[in-house]
């Protein structure tokens, strides 16, 4: 990589760079040298001159987002090198085996690569920039993938389309950067079978972060009749109908996640009368069904993905975790979850007891569940830990 320039930070301001905080916002920055382009490479300093990293430029909210610390430029092998490291993270958690062939490679922040996900599926790989400077180093990171993976990698796709900020989402297709894969890709996760488009579906093709929630869920559902809320993949049907559930019904709004959640059950071969979809409203079908479930999945979309829409979020939170403990059996269980970044888990549980408030139910929490270890927080950004979720017995 080439460095462009250099940026110096106010007094007072690489404090949070020498605790190995991975971003630096606009405000913090006094002096700005040479002819620095959205997703450049930089060198940052501190008032004094000392040298505390380097990373990407952009000009926005977020200025920099730092991909080393110290003064030693980056060799030319660095993506290897962080990828080699993030490939050895998962396979210290037991990723992957014979039973799950699917896991995140890289995590941003989480990996010290802010900016970028990578997920793997069974040989295909799936890479995604939110920013420019990962946009800018796409050509290389694949090159960095294909000396890590070896002869397991098959493809990997670029999908950036509708992360990347501003001009660059208007003229930037989706595309291959090595190989050609087919799709729907089937993949294991726990010995279920998964549909994965990484083309066409949702984020990189399917949500890897529920994985031991959902292994989990099927503790809670032999016999049981089960209700999953904006299923996009029907992930949590297949695990509740794999461990003996009576009943299961898949919701979602949109009538493409339902096919996909049609598909993945007839994949896993499950008696078809266990189970049905509903295109619907998850709020419009909570309405009549007082009594009707024993467990309840509440895992909506992110209803916030920006502070000003913060507070809408949690009376949207709060709206959905009331009108389910109003409608669950006595003695059920609800799997209630949020994955907005700008909704805290305090403030995310503070919700959910409003909500048992305006229910008038008793509740006792069982769980406290967060992402599994593929998709790893750095202790010194706390903001990285996105999934919050509560596992609920209603009296």
């Amino acid at each position: 990589m080439v460095i462009a320039g250099r940026i110096t930070l106010k007094k007072g301001k690489e404090h949070s760079i020498e605790r190995f905080h991975p971003w630096i916002f606009s405000g913090a920055i006094q002096k700005i040298e040479g002819e620095l382009t959205d997703g450049c490479w930089v060198e940052v300093l501190n008032f004094k001159n000392k040298i505390l990293g380097f990373g990407h430029y952009q000009n926005g909210s977020i200025a920099v987002r730092m991909l080393t610390f110290g003064p030693i430029i980056p060799a030319e092998n660095f993506w290897e090198q962080k990828l080699s490291k993030a490939l050895t993270v998962r396979q210290s958690a037991g990723l992957p085996t014979t039973a799950t062939n699917a896991f995140r490679l890289i995590h941003g922040e989480g990996d010290g690569l802010p900016g970028l996900i990578i997920d793997y599926y069974d040989g295909a790989v799936v890479m995604q920039a939110h920013d420019a400077g990962m946009h800018l180093d796409r050509k290389d990171i694949a090159s960095a993938l294909q000396n890590v993976l070896g002869d397991s990698l098959r493809c990997i796709y670029y999908k950036s389309q509708g992360t990347l900020p501003g001009k660059l989402r208007d003229v930037l297709q989706d595309e291959y950067l090595y190989g050609m894969g087919s799709v729907p890709h089937v993949v294991l996760e726990n010995d279920n079978k998964f549909l994965i488009d990484w083309e066409e579906g949702q984020k990189t093709g399917f949500f890897l972060d529920q994985r031991e929630n959902r292994k989990l869920l099927g503790d809670f559902s032999k016999g049981k009749k089960v209700l999953n809320t904006f299923c996009y993949t029907g992930g949590f049907s297949i695990y509740a109908l794999g461990t003996g559930a009576a009943l299961v019904h898949s919701v979602d709004a949109s009538e493409k996640a339902i096919n996909l959640t049609r598909k993945n059950i007839a994949l896993n071969g499950f008696d078809p009368e266990l189970h049905t979809c509903f295109a619907e409203d998850t709020f419009d079908f909570l309405k009549d069904k007082q009594d009707v479930y024993d467990v309840i999945i509440l895992d909506p979309p992110a209803f916030a993905k920006h502070r000003d829409a913060r507070h809408q979020a949690v009376k949207g939170y709060q709206r959905l975790n009331t009108e389910a403990m109003k409608t669950i059996k006595p003695g059920g269980v609800i799997f209630t979850f949020s994955c907005s970044q700008v909704v805290d888990r305090q403030l995310f549980y503070d919700t959910v007891v409003s909500a048992a408030i305006q229910a008038g139910r008793q509740i006792k929490v069982l769980h406290h569940l967060s992402q599994p270890a593929d998709h790893p927080v750095s202790i010194f950004h706390p903001e990285g830990e996105y999934l919050k979720g509560l596992v609920l017995y209603v009296e």
